[in-house]
């Protein structure tokens, strides 16, 4: 995120100095029209997930990227070597895993996951940057998760662990493109571990919830669909999730975020979202009560990145989406804090700064 202060400083210094130039003023943009910054971290270029539901990994990296950024060590990693790893592990499961396909045959590949699962995936099966693995163009998550399905139904699942290892790893080189066993940066050469646990501990993030259906103070696995690994969720109270995440952002640390985004007042294309002419404070019980009868569920997750104020004051969340840079503010969506305290799924905050 641009440093408008610092930009426009730099603009006129550089029109300045131009020889026979006249210096100008820098016209302010739609967003710094609609919205005063009072906290804008740096982050990386906006990506698209495109076809897929990989929010989880965008989110959690985008998160993990301008931590690093923030701490003056620029990264750019790459979403697709952990939907790689995933997307393996999964279809590896299915084939020599007889019982679990028998216990569960309904299970899926899938690209569908919550944040502290990217934590585990990259620890196990490593990462790079984004320069050194993304996927094909003609790369379609949902149709190659489909195609895994239906091999993994039939004959597969009789076949010798190498002959499934070789399968695997041939179609996800066809379908996103061969993996690089080396990660070269800054004239180092890492394995894709090394180079994981370089950019992110294990116990470096920790996943935080809301709900009353457990106590506060302690963790539990979240009950949500896509929580596969049944990782655990330290329990606050909602005015505590807001305390943390604005004491984080202000000292400069990003949060990552899973919500819901299909209220009507959630506007993508416009940037924005608002649950309305709301007149009332979001309550704890109002918060319970949309989880359990499925009107808050786990849509989806970006990396909050900023906090800022509408011209009325109001206050708002500035987050990194990953559906490409195509809506009034280039990628990003400015959420208001009755939205977040109302809609918030969880979040994934730095262990040592909660």
């Amino acid at each position: 995120m641009r440093n408008y202060g610092l930009l426009l400083l730099a603009v006129l210094l550089l029109v300045a100095c131009s020889k026979g130039e006249k210096a100008v003023e820098k016209k302010p943009s739609k967003r710094e029209r609609a919205f005063r910054a009072e906290v804008m971290l740096k982050t990386t270029p906006v990506k698209d997930q495109g076809a897929s539901s990989l929010c989880w990994v965008y989110a959690m990296l985008a998160t993990i990227e301008t931590e690093h950024i923030m701490r003056g060590d620029s990264v750019n990693l790459s979403p697709d070597f952990v939907a790689r790893a995933f997307l393996r592990e999964q279809y590896m499961e299915r084939c020599m895993a007889k019982k679990l396909m028998d216990d569960n045959p309904e299970a899926e590949v899938t690209t569908r996951g919550t944040m502290p699962m990217l934590v585990k995936l990259i620890q196990t099966y490593g990462l790079t940057h984004y320069d050194a693995y993304h996927r094909r163009k003609d790369c379609n998550y949902n149709v190659l998760c489909r195609k895994l399905n239906q091999e993994t139904a039939t004959n597969l699942r009789l076949h010798q662990f190498t002959d499934v290892q070789n399968s695997i790893e041939k179609q996800l080189d066809e379908a996103i493109g061969p993996a690089p066993r080396f990660v070269f940066m800054l004239g180092a050469e890492y394995t894709p571990i090394e180079f994981a646990h370089s950019v992110c501990r294990a116990d470096e993030y920790v996943a935080m919830t809301s709900f009353t259906h457990h106590p506060f103070g302690q963790r539990f696995p979240l009950e949500i669909a896509d929580n596969r690994y049944h990782d655990v969720f330290l329990n606050v109270p909602m005015d505590s999730l807001v305390m943390v995440m604005d004491s984080l952002l202000r000292s400069g640390h990003p949060v990552c975020w899973e919500g819901d985004t299909s209220e009507p007042g959630f506007q993508w294309k416009k940037g924005v979202a608002t649950l309305g002419q709301r007149k009332t404070a979001v309550t704890q019980e109002e918060r319970q009560q949309g989880f359990e009868n499925h009107t808050t569920t786990d849509d989806h997750c970006m990396a909050v990145v900023g906090i800022a104020r509408d011209k009325r004051g109001k206050k708002f969340y500035v987050m990194k989406n990953s559906w490409g840079a195509a809506n009034a503010f280039g990628g990003f969506i400015f959420v208001s804090e009755d939205y977040v305290r109302l809609k918030t799924i969880a979040i994934m905050v730095p262990e040592s700064l909660k």
